[in-house]
């Protein structure tokens, strides 16, 4: 069977009805599909049977219709082409995500592959399209990230829109009046399961009342930072190494993983480090002085979160390092850090824990030929932490716990010129948190390939870098961007 306009339009309809079936290998009902392509039930029983004798179907009367694997990857190229068509009408031509739709529905059935494989190159390989649904890949693969809704998602918890469901135009336009587009982030604060209604709060306080159909339409994940809490407490807590045969022009730049290397004496160092996350940036400010001699390091580290309505300063620390051992052959440096954590940030507004602490850090350096080989292991402990959870008509509950967070962490970094360096860096980090219950451990993995370069400028050094943190925790992926720079002058001469 030659795909057909109309073949595709079924092939499509049915892969589509199959995704949203609770059962995962179930039938597709003929009358829903009758509804979905605007036809009655017997032409679509007509059709469905066609799809069977051509090996794309299997049809099973009185029960409903399901595609067979060739019929899954027809149908999973007809949606790249139509979610490829579509961004590429928003992106290249300008038009708004809420007309893109039927305009696509057209297009899908005319372009070529060799066409959309050159969209989808002038695009970046881009994962989803302008209503956040996933794009199928050149062999038909199609992402299936778990979602929550509006309607299932956790209270008072800051959510990114990730997918809009419904391509109706009305909706959609619903949808951008009431800033509900992928990528915004919002906060549902009330249910309320007899008026059918979700109450939610959006960018600079903005509340709204939507129904309970459409919040089951908007499809959501935990708006994280992943990295927020590695830049607010390791950003680059590494300085000039010990000398070696080839010491490495650059060395005290790393991002999430801490070197064992204390600033030398009469030198200080300004960090800024920023990372954007599901359209949200957490950055952290960090500067360090040696004190007396290189032996002693002091350091602090402001962090600030721009997440919607979460924006401000975060816990403020402040950091002690002895440098007990300097890389020699056979010995890696070893400088042990405690940093003081000050309650700084509001809880109400999720930038802080709302308890003073303390943070241990034990990091290990060693360089070998052009390679230079870093780890760290280490805990947060904040013994009076805080959380406030709403409650539908009541007071605020406030809940209080003792805190222990664990973190492992290691990196490689390779030397490719005396001025640049490839790196990647790998963090496991055993996060606690308040819960009205107790408390939840969550673990999160993340991997960092990056890279930095700088110059020398007489007696000082600029450094700058960038790196791509991809982040798992809890059966949920997400990547960032990294932006990092560095500026090292002498305070005496």
């Amino acid at each position: 069977m030659v795909p057909s306009h109309t073949v595709e339009n079924y092939l499509k309809a049915i892969f589509q009805a199959q995704i949203a079936l609770a059962e995962p290998e179930g039938l597709v009902p003929m009358g829903q599909l009758a509804t979905a392509l605007g036809v009655v039930p017997g032409t679509a029983t007509t059709m469905v049977k066609a799809l069977a004798d051509a090996g794309l179907a299997r049809y099973e009367p009185y029960a409903g219709v399901r595609l067979t694997a060739a019929g899954e990857k027809l149908a999973a190229l007809v949606l790249r082409r139509h979610r490829l068509v579509e961004l590429f009408l928003v992106k290249v031509m300008g038009m708004s995500w809420t007309e893109v739709h039927d305009e696509a529905e057209n297009l899908e059935h005319a372009v070529s592959d060799r066409l959309i494989d050159r969209i989808d190159e002038m695009l970046g390989r881009p994962a989803v399209d302008p209503h956040g649904d996933p794009i199928p890949d050149p062999e038909g693969t199609v992402p299936m990230p778990d979602y929550d809704s509006l309607l299932t998602c956790p209270l008072d918890a800051p959510m990114t829109i990730s997918r809009v469901s419904d391509q109706d135009r009305e909706f959609l336009q619903f949808a951008e009046l009431h800033e509900l587009r992928p990528g915004d982030v919002v906060r549902v604060e009330e249910r309320n399961p007899a008026g059918d209604s979700v109450l939610l709060r959006g960018r600079n306080d903005r509340r709204v009342t939507i129904g309970a159909r459409a919040a089951s339409k908007v499809l959501v994940r935990t708006a994280k930072v992943i990295v927020f809490f590695l830049l607010s407490s390791g950003l680059a807590l590494a300085q000039t190494p010990a000398p070696a045969a080839e010491p490495f022009k650059i060395a005290d730049n790393s991002f999430l993983v801490e070197e064992a290397f204390n600033q030398p004496d009469g030198v200080f160092q300004n960090i800024f480090g920023a990372v954007r996350v599901q359209g949200e940036w957490a950055a952290a400010f960090t500067q360090e002085w040696p004190v007396g001699s290189q032996a002693h390091q002091f350091s602090y580290t402001l962090p600030w979160l721009d997440a919607g309505d979460h924006r401000g300063l975060g816990d403020v620390l402040i950091h002690y390092r002895y440098q007990a051992t300097v890389e020699g052959p056979g010995r890696p440096a070893f400088s042990p850090r405690i940093s003081l954590v000050l309650p700084t940030g509001s809880v109400s507004r999720g930038l802080g824990s709302g308890s003073a602490g303390l943070q241990f850090n034990l990091p290990f350096s060693k360089q070998a030929g052009d390679f230079y080989w870093h780890g760290n292991a280490g805990t947060t402990w904040l013994p009076r932490a805080e959380a406030e959870f709403e409650q539908a008509g009541g007071p605020i509950l406030v809940r209080r716990a003792a805190l222990v967070s664990p973190f492992l962490a290691a990196s490689a970094i390779y030397r490719a010129r005396p001025m640049f360096h490839v790196m990647l860096e790998s963090v496991v980090s055993f996060d606690e948190s308040v819960d009205i219950a107790g408390t939840l451990r969550e673990t999160t993995y993340t991997l960092s390939p990056g890279f930095r370069g700088g110059w020398n400028v007489g007696d000082r050094q600029i450094i700058v870098g960038f790196a791509v943190p991809f982040s798992f925790s809890s059966g949920e992926e997400s990547t960032g961007a990294l932006f990092y720079f560095s500026y090292e002058l002498p305070f005496a001469r």
